[in-house]
């Protein structure tokens, strides 16, 4: 089964190079962030005729998640536990029945910035950095959760952290971004080590590998990259890993995405 995670910052600007690259790639399954679109608005049609089912979590113009998927999709959720005052759209599941059973947990994690501190270095209540690190609590509770239920489960999408210097081209321009300041990497670190596999690294090694470049700034000609679309797989998941791949050439087509999609082939 090819699981794929692809930020497209919006379906209306990727009408056309998001079918493109499904065509190509032909995931089995695919998460998507940032489609940007109300439910009723995202064009499912043009996914149906290529044979995916289509769940969404959608919000105007903002953040909003879905789930492709050429098998059927069960026991669909959105929203990520643990306050249900939270309005945005950045959380949605599903599982998947191929060989076996897949619990696959789609996701868009908030930037962060502006990263407001107070005079004691705590973020500042109310504020965007405090919002991640506190999504990022809730996150860790779901994961948790999904290791308990003790069946093959994967969190994937833009999470909105650099994991290590290594995952950034120029890691000093970063230093201050909500994206690899300490507290937000640390937060991630305490997920993984409840018991999971970033794929990625499991199977590739040292610097050079990234899955976002600004628009701004020539930072793709000068690939000056980042890599924060991951995949986190629980021990049942990581049994069956075959690969991870970033496919990085799409970043260098027509109307790109600031993203490309980051892929995961399990025995499944």
């Amino acid at each position: 089964m090819k699981i794929a995670t692809f930020n497209i910052n919006g379906i209306k600007a990727r009408a056309q190079a998001l079918p493109d690259w499904l065509d190509e790639a032909q995931p089995d399954v695919a998460v998507l962030q940032e489609i940007k679109s109300v439910d009723e608005a995202f064009p499912r049609e043009i996914f149906e005729e290529r044979g995916y089912n289509v769940e969404t979590h959608g919000q105007k113009s903002f953040n909003g998640v879905a789930i492709l998927s050429k098998l059927p999709l069960e026991d669909v959720r959105r929203g990520l536990p643990g306050d249900d005052s939270d309005e945005q759209a950045r959380w949605i599941e599903a599982t998947v029945v191929g060989k076996q059973a897949i619990r696959i947990c789609g996701l868009y994690l908030p930037n962060g910035n502006p990263v407001e501190l107070a005079a004691d270095g705590s973020p500042v209540a109310g504020g965007k950095y405090a919002y991640k690190l506190a999504w990022m609590e809730r996150l860790k509770a779901r994961a948790q959760a999904l290791l308990d239920d003790e069946m093959p489960a994967l969190m994937a999408g833009d999470y909105n952290i650099i994991p290590q210097a290594e995952d950034a081209k120029r890691p000093e321009a970063w230093l201050d971004d909500a994206l690899f300041r300490p507290e937000s990497r640390a937060a991630f670190q305490r997920i993984v080590n409840l018991g999971f596999t970033e794929a990625f690294r499991a199977r590739h090694q040292g610097p050079g590998h990234y899955s976002f470049w600004d628009y701004q700034a020539g930072a793709w000609n000068r690939d000056d990259g980042i890599r924060i679309d991951h995949f986190l797989l629980t021990p049942q998941a990581a049994d069956l890993l075959l690969d991870c791949r970033i496919d990085k050439d799409v970043r260098g087509r027509e109307k790109p995405s600031d993203h490309v999609p980051v892929w995961v082939e399990l025995d499944i």
